[in-house]
């Protein structure tokens, strides 16, 4: 997703001279298409995350476009103060890329591992997150929200050529994204989450269950209509996401549920506990960590047996 992100940001970039990209020390091999084509608009802030969400701050002040590049927990929790006395205090468009969320950085371990950005974000009000589940949707995303008013941060898969099923990169703001219907169960999975999810209901469909698969791109603001008129058609909700437990996806959907009083039983998928230093890979994290789609598939057949009971 990292080179998709490039691709279209020097599309865009051609465009507008407003559009500058900065980045924490990282994303070589990746970002030299835009700092070769504009390098007076490319900025190493080396590894200074608060420096560089300041200058950003500064930049935005001064009427233009800048993209803040890092890892998602570097991006996020490093210049977290910066980021809401900053952009979001000031309403600014600060365009915050964190590339990586949830274990996609396996071998680094748990200080790379974004795992709270989302949740740590969505309490600033104003702040629009965005979190494409694949590349088609990611250029769909940035083509329509990179002039937008005000600041986003882009959560951003960091595997190159993942294509979700039925997706065909349909993106809008406060919108879900529906790819399979079944009336057994509703998954609905965040940003790079979403092939798993994918997959696992092509599991429980081959075991007779059918599920309807609904993808959030758009976490802040919230899908609240979207969300509603999907969990109202069904009895059991499950949120699937590469995050920690509390503060995310499955949060955002209690509280749609809670607040507009649904009749569903929500079972959330996420991670549920501390890494404690476990490295490996990708795929390794997700099954150690409950999130792969065959721990999504018996969760979900394990709690419509319970219902049935």
């Amino acid at each position: 997703m990292r080179k998709a992100f490039i691709k279209k940001l020097v599309e865009l970039a051609e465009k507008d001279p407003r559009i500058h990209l900065l980045t924490g020390d990282l994303g070589f091999f990746v970002v030299e298409p835009f700092a070769d084509r504009f390098p007076d608009r490319f900025i190493n802030a080396g590894v200074a995350e608060q420096n560089m969400m300041g200058m950003a701050t500064g930049m935005a002040e001064s009427g233009l476009i800048p993209f803040v590049y890092s890892i998602a927990t570097f991006a996020t929790l490093r210049p977290y103060e910066f980021i809401r006395n900053g952009p979001v205090l000031h309403n600014l468009p600060v365009k915050i890329v964190g590339i990586g969320g949830g274990v996609e950085y396996s071998h680094h371990g748990p200080t790379h591992f974004g795992l709270d950005d989302v949740g740590a974000l969505r309490v600033q009000p104003g702040l629009s997150i965005i979190t494409p589940c694949d590349s088609q949707q990611l250029s769909a995303a940035l083509e329509k929200t990179w002039d937008a008013p005000g600041p986003a941060y882009y959560r951003l898969s960091k595997n190159e050529g993942v294509t979700v099923p039925g997706l065909d990169g349909r993106f809008a703001i406060g919108k879900i994204d529906l790819i399979t219907h079944g009336q057994d169960a509703l998954i609905i999975a965040m940003g790079n989450a979403a092939p798993e999810a994918a997959k696992a209901e092509r599991t429980l469909a081959q075991n007779g269950i059918n599920a309807t698969v609904a993808l959030v791109s758009s976490i802040s603001p919230c899908p609240v209509e979207p969300l509603i008129e999907s969990i109202s058609r069904h009895r059991h909700v499950f949120t699937v996401e590469a995050h920690y437990i509390n503060g995310g996806l499955g949060s955002m959907v209690s509280e749609v549920i809670a607040e507009n009083g649904l009749n569903a039983r929500l079972s959330r998928i996420a991670v549920r506990k501390n890494p404690h230093g476990s490295v490996g890979s990708e795929q390794f994290l997700y099954e150690r960590l409950g999130i792969s789609a065959q721990s999504i598939a018996d969760t979900v057949v394990s709690c419509l047996n319970l219902a049935t009971r």
